[in-house]
C-alpha cells in the first residue's frame, strides 16, 4: 500500500482480481449504452486488439479504432511496455480515457503521463510479477467498486508483491538486459526488432519482425509451444514476441534461440 500510495499521490486506487475486472469496474462508472462506442488507441496502430479487452468492452456497448459521433469514451492501450505517444493530443477530445498499463507496469515515458493522465488507469501484477492472479485499477477521482477481493486473495497479492516491488530497479535492469540479449541473439538477416528501446521503456516482451515471408507465423508458434516455449503472434503483422521475464537466465535465452533455428532449418 505505501509503494502505491506514494506512486499514486494524487489517485485512488483498488487492488483486482485481474486487468479484465479492471477493465469492467472502470466501464462501469460510465453508465455506456448498447449503441455507445469506446474508441480504443495503441502504441502500435496496429489493427489487432485483445479479446481481454474487445469482450469487457462488448458488456457494455460497441467499440471502434477511429473517434465517431457516438464515442463516449477513449481506451489507450500501452503495448508490451511501450507508452501510448499522443496520449495528451486525446484529451482535446474532452472524452474519459482509460489506461491499459497492464504491460507497462514500470514503463514511464517523456512527461511522465503514462498511468496519470487517463481518469482511470489499469494494471496487471502476473504481466510483471511472478503471481497468478491480482491488478490494480487508479483512478483521479473516488469510483465505486461493488466487487471487492475477499481478505485472503487480497493478503495473498499484498505478500507477493511487498517481496518483489522492492527489487523495481533490478526487474527493469534485467529486462532491458535480455531484450538487448535477445536482440543481438537472433538472426538479424531473418529477424529485426519490432519496437526500439528508448529511455524509460520496461519491455513487456521481445517483439520481433520476421523479414522473409517464407517464415509462417502459426507453426512456429506451435513449434515454439512444443517445447515449452510461451509466445504467441502479433497478429495483423508478421511479427511474434517471446518472454523477457526478469527470473529468465541466459541459458534460457540462448535456448529460445536455438528452438527457433530449428524451426527455420527444419
Amino acid at each position: 500500500d505505501d509503494y502505491f500510495a506514494n506512486r499514486f499521490k494524487e489517485r485512488s486506487f483498488t487492488y483486482v482480481a485481474d486487468g479484465r475486472k479492471a477493465i469492467n469496474i472502470a466501464l462501469q462508472q460510465y453508465h455506456l449504452q448498447p449503441e455507445d462506442v469506446v474508441t480504443i488507441f495503441t502504441s502500435s496502430g496496429n489493427f489487432y486488439i485483445s479479446g481481454c479487452v474487445t469482450k469487457e468492452i462488448e458488456k457494455f456497448c460497441q467499440w471502434s479504432r477511429e473517434i465517431t459521433d457516438q464515442t463516449k469514451l477513449i481506451f489507450v492501450n500501452h503495448e508490451f511496455g511501450y507508452p501510448y505517444k499522443q496520449i495528451e493530443k486525446l484529451q482535446t477530445y474532452n472524452l474519459p480515457i482509460i489506461e491499459d498499463c497492464c504491460h507497462s507496469f514500470f514503463s514511464t515515458d517523456e512527461g511522465n503521463e503514462i498511468g496519470v493522465t487517463g481518469d482511470f488507469a489499469i494494471y496487471s501484477f502476473p504481466k510483471m510479477f511472478p503471481l497468478q492472479m491480482g491488478g490494480l485499477l487508479t483512478a483521479n477521482r473516488p469510483f465505486s467498486n461493488t466487487t471487492k477481493l475477499n481478505n485472503e486473495k487480497l493478503q495473498y497479492i499484498k505478500n507477493v508483491l511487498s517481496h518483489y516491488i522492492v527489487d523495481e530497479k533490478s526487474i527493469i535492469e534485467k529486462r532491458i538486459a535480455h531484450y538487448n540479449y535477445l536482440k543481438n541473439s537472433l538472426d538479424k538477416n531473418l529477424f529485426q526488432e519490432r519496437f526500439a528501446l528508448s529511455d524509460g521503456i520496461a519491455p513487456g516482451v521481445f517483439m520481433f519482425r520476421v523479414k522473409d515471408a517464407g517464415i509462417y507465423l502459426p507453426p512456429l508458434k506451435e513449434h515454439l509451444y512444443a517445447h515449452g516455449i510461451q509466445c504467441s503472434i502479433f497478429y495483423g503483422e508478421s511479427s511474434f514476441f517471446i518472454p523477457v521475464h526478469q527470473n529468465l537466465r541466459y541459458t534460457d535465452f540462448d535456448y529460445f534461440v536455438q528452438v527457433i533455428a530449428s524451426f527455420i532449418k527444419s
